[in-house]
């Protein structure tokens, strides 16, 4: 017997079309520092109003939005913070994650998704030149200034995943170091670790800033320039691979893939952390999602499932791989050995 279909409704429609209001909505509150005007104490519509110099019916309706979507709660003409956005929009939080909006609504990344039709007809990106992946793009500026709160957590479990020996020199590569964070996390468990970082220059300046303030610049070093081109050297015990190889198709994917092989000292890892779906492509649905950012941004990126990336690895002379979730982020993690 057959079962009884749901009715159907226009919600889900009208929830995406219209979904851009919520990006802007949230965005206003970030620009204006609402949140953390409310976390000082700032409850009323009036004090709201006044302390981000704003209109009070601006204020009003924009509290009142906030609270339908969740970030706000309201009682008795009070805002208070929701849980999340205490812990990630107040800007006196450590987690704050507010900076992340100059990137992640980038006009490179916006763009992109304007157009997003033209993009499905090609098969790649519709951006001049090669999207996000053009060279020295100013957007992995704006990625490693303000993305660094929100890859705080998993640098740290992945350097708890992936130890390293302490009793002699250790040599690490941090490829498209961005923020350095990764880098910084396993120089800080092991103080005869050594990072390699190598990204654009001005990148660069980011990362080694973060070093100097997690007290391991002195170990910390810097290799300019592209990935592909760059002569990066030898010895390395470890090479990490963050949120870089989803921009590339496996057949360059392997070429750098090969290039670190012959890197890395016998015993040598690979450490990628990466968004990757199921074979089924459609789930966990935030990993997932990450194939459509790759077709609007770049050229032929796309969010690969483990099988493909085993199969990339071992193409380049990796032994085995190793898959890993990394609860409680979106992310999994791929830990490669050279034999």
């Amino acid at each position: 017997m057959s079962q009884p279909q749901p009715e159907a409704t226009p919600v889900r429609f009208f929830e995406t079309i219209n979904a851009f209001h919520n990006t802007a909505a949230l965005k206003t509150a970030v620009e204006l520092d609402f949140f953390t005007a409310i976390a000082e104490g700032n409850a009323t519509v009036a004090e709201i109003a006044a302390r981000c110099d704003t209109a009070e019916r601006g204020a009003r309706i924009l509290c009142d939005n906030l609270t339908i979507l969740g970030f706000l709660t309201k009682e008795n003409d009070r805002y208070t913070l929701a849980p999340d956005a205490a812990a990630f929009l107040d800007r006196r939080s450590p987690m704050y994650l507010g900076g992340a909006v100059e990137f992640l609504l980038s006009p490179t990344l916006a763009e992109g998704f304007n157009q997003l039709t033209a993009a499905v007809r090609k098969g790649g990106t519709a951006l001049p030149e090669q999207g996000s992946v053009t060279p020295d793009n100013r957007v992995w500026v704006d990625f490693a200034q303000g993305m660094a709160p929100l890859m705080a957590l998993p640098s740290q479990l992945m350097a708890d995943m992936v130890t390293t020996d302490g009793d002699r020199e250790v040599k690490l590569l941090d490829i498209a170091a961005g923020h350095g964070l990764f880098g910084i996390a396993f120089a800080q468990r092991n103080p005869r670790l050594h990072v390699y970082a190598l990204d654009w220059p001005a990148v660069l300046e980011v990362a080694k800033g973060n070093a100097d303030a997690s007290a391991v610049g002195d170990r910390y070093h810097l290799l300019g320039g592209d990935a592909f081109g760059v002569d990066f050297g030898e010895g390395y015990d470890v090479v990490l691979l963050t949120n870089f190889l989803h921009h590339f198709d496996p057949e360059t994917i392997v070429g750098l893939l090969s290039k670190i092989h012959a890197s890395l000292n016998d015993g040598g890892r690979v450490v990628t952390l990466e968004f990757i779906p199921n074979d089924d492509r459609v789930s966990p649905p935030g990993s997932a999602h990450f194939s459509i950012v790759m077709l609007a941004s770049t050229p032929a990126g796309d969010a690969y499932t483990f099988a493909e990336y085993d199969e990339m690895f071992r193409r380049a002379g990796f032994a085995r791989n190793e898959f890993h979730p990394l609860p409680p982020t979106m992310e999994q993690v791929v830990i490669s050995y050279k034999n």
